[in-house]
């Protein structure tokens, strides 16, 4: 696995890790030095979520100690924002004559697919998933398939940017709080909106266990604008051995019974809310996966990170990962320890 998050998850260990927080309402990624992973040539060309995304699979495909990453499958809800933003620019800055062609290039979803197979010579399986708040869990599910049809791994993830010009546009329409708020306080303020974010995660799916594993997955399901009827019968599906429960909580008044309805279903059971390090964004749900297995494999927390709960009661052996985009595409998840 792999992260480049707001918080330090790139090097280093995270369970020493301060915590990084902001007041502007905008968690920005910590980017690493990209010189090891990409050559300097192709470095100066590259927009802020190619290198996230190159860099974190590069990552990845090392921490799994193997070769070649085979399948590569992602996911991401808005691709690259600023080479989007700056194609359209140009087109009313040259009325449409001159255009540079290479923001329109980088601009397409599956850029960063295209880059981690160029980079690895791999001519296998390829495919990025653009569907809001399902496009890492569509991606999810696509490797899980892939897998069951004989593929012995396939490399996974999802990837976001946040611009300023983006960041205006949603806090219009009542996205993000309209007051600041420091992240590190994001859930003792409950009112409308949260606060936004961005990142890369990468994760090698494998059939069966390797001594390199840090979690298995046994339970996955998806609902799309449920009700809170649907919603609770489907958790208490998932609510059978869990011994601590990840959620994305994120201080939104508007769908904070959503995890209301999930803290009936799962009474006594600690809870481990993760938007205050990554902030709110279509694939954030990729980074509280990679928490969870984290979690899971070091059956410790990073304790700066939850000051609400800076170490485990007890061993963990089952997770349930709750979280939902703006409530309309909510995703459960089983991880459990291997």
């Amino acid at each position: 696995m792999a992260a480049i998050s707001p918080q330090p998850t790139f090097e280093g260990d995270i369970f020493q890790a301060p915590l990084v927080h902001t007041d502007s309402n905008l968690l920005a990624c910590i980017e690493p030095d990209y010189k090891p992973f990409i050559p300097g040539n192709s470095l100066r060309r590259m927009t802020r979520t190619l290198k996230m995304g190159l860099t974190a699979a590069l990552k990845c495909i090392q921490d799994s100690g193997i070769s070649s990453p085979g399948p590569i499958i992602t996911g991401t809800g808005k691709g690259s924002l600023q080479d989007t933003e700056k194609f359209i620019k140009e087109i009313v800055e040259y009325k449409e004559t001159a255009l540079n062609p290479t923001p329109f290039i980088q601009s397409t979803y599956n850029s960063v697919n295209g880059l981690i197979a160029l980079q690895q010579k791999c001519t296998a399986y390829n495919n990025t998933f653009v569907h809001r708040g399902f496009s890492f869990e569509n991606a999810l599910l696509d490797s899980i398939m892939m897998i069951q049809e004989g593929a012995s791994h396939t490399l996974t993830g999802a990837f976001e940017e946040i611009t300023q010009e983006h960041f205006y546009i949603k806090s219009r329409i009542g996205c993000w709080k309209s007051a600041p708020v420091n992240s590190q306080d994001v859930y003792q303020q409950l009112s409308p909106g949260t606060i936004a974010g961005e990142g890369a995660t990468f994760f090698t799916l494998t059939g069966a266990a390797t001594p390199q594993s840090y979690a298995a997955i046994s339970g996955f399901r998806m609902l799309y604008k449920p009700s809170e009827e649907k919603l609770a019968t489907t958790l208490r599906n998932f609510s059978q051995g869990a011994d601590l429960v990840i959620c994305g909580r994120n201080g939104d008044s508007n769908h904070e019974h959503y995890y209301e309805v999930m803290d009936a279903c799962f009474p006594g059971v600690p809870q481990l809310p993760f938007k205050h390090l990554c902030g709110e964004y279509d694939t954030a749900g990729a980074f509280g996966l990679w928490l969870g297995a984290w979690i899971l494999k070091a059956q410790q927390l990073p304790a700066s990170w939850f000051p609400m709960q800076e170490q485990l009661t007890a061993p963990v052996h089952s997770i349930l990962f709750y979280n939902h985009f703006f409530g309309e595409q909510h995703v459960m998840l089983r991880l459990e320890r291997v």
